[in-house]
């Protein structure tokens, strides 16, 4: 059984939370298959886990097209993009970037023409005997995907008709997705079993369903597949994920902010290095999380540690140490 493709929703009735969101978008859809033409455009941002990929899908789904989903990096240069535009078999069909701040420069200007009157530019021949020409391409929608929308150029954000964020989920809405997982890889999950799982996923569908996976492993040698508030707790011990939802990564963080760099201000470049991670993991995977729990602040001069931070952490907060004699 391949579990990951069942859990993925592939109808709005399936796809939990993100309501206005998913209000905006049927309407849209349902005047796009009335007037018998692709959906606009569309720009989905928010932090990872949130569940872009799968909305793209569903959206395919529902105007009945196909979709091809790449990722910004595996675009690099201009005849990535020919080669991708260029595969469209069908009108409507779907293309998700996810990630698409990430393109360059050079492709992004390449693909302003497309998302505009479906048509490709290129180049044919090298030096002097070099010629433009323009391959008419079948209708599409472009949907893109990014967890920095800062990020995105003003000229590509524009030529989106759409553009939605997605916000965290509250716990009902993952112990809802939680059940619905459960259910589809064949383990029972208890009311407060669920609640704990959900109030540790940091309000995030994919954190859910990685740490329903990890209880159940649990569950399966302790208490016949059956998942508890009990059997939760006794997992996230044996895990190290805490009452906030917080990892051992997560916490290394905060002790390096606050003992390290004395609760900052610092730069990202220090902190990645001083973690041994990589800059892009440190602000969208560990980060936003920490930032939205109020552990830490992002600052024109770096990431401080809060007085939560401190607290948490069972730490007094102390005067920063003066490396020169004033």
């Amino acid at each position: 059984m391949n579990e990951f493709k069942e859990i993925r929703p592939t109808t709005f009735n399936e796809y939990i939370g993100q309501e206005d969101l998913k209000r905006n978008l049927k309407i849209a859809i349902e005047a796009a298959l009335r007037r018998r033409e692709p959906l606009e455009h569309s720009l989905f941002y928010g932090p990872p886990g949130l569940g872009k990929t799968t909305l793209a899908a569903v959206i395919a789904n529902e105007m009945g097209v196909n979709i091809i989903v790449t990722a910004a990096p595996a675009i690099s240069q201009k005849k990535d993009l020919a080669a991708l535009l260029t595969s469209i078999e069908e009108n409507g069909s779907v293309i998700f970037i996810d990630e698409i701040h990430r393109l360059p420069k050079a492709v992004e200007e390449m693909l302003y023409a497309a998302m505009e009157d479906f048509t490709l530019h290129i180049m044919i021949g090298e030096g002097a005997g070099a010629r433009p020409i323009s391959i008419r391409l079948p209708m599409f929608t472009l949907i893109g995907a990014t967890t920095r929308a800062g990020k995105v150029s003003p000229p590509l954000r524009d030529r989106f008709g759409m553009i939605f964020r997605l916000d965290y989920y509250k716990t009902g809405d993952l112990i809802k997705i939680i059940r619905r997982t459960a259910n589809i890889i064949n383990v029972e999950v208890t009311k407060d079993g669920a609640k704990l799982i959900a109030e540790r996923a940091k309000g995030t569908p994919r954190i859910a369903n990685k740490l329903l996976k990890r209880v159940r492993d649990f569950a399966q040698i302790h208490s016949n597949n059956r998942i508890n508030g009990e059997i939760a707790l006794r997992a996230f011990r044996n895990l190290g994920i805490d009452e906030l939802g917080l990892s051992k990564e997560d916490r290394e963080y905060l002790i390096m902010l606050i003992k390290k760099f004395e609760g900052g201000p610092v730069g990202i470049d220090s902190i990645s290095t001083a973690l041994n991670e990589e800059k892009d993991t440190v602000e969208d995977v560990i980060e936003p999380y920490l930032i939205r729990i109020g552990l830490i602040k992002r600052t024109k001069k770096g990431r401080v540690a809060t007085g939560n931070s401190y607290r948490y952490l069972g730490l007094t907060k102390t005067p920063q140490r003066k490396l020169f004699d004033e």
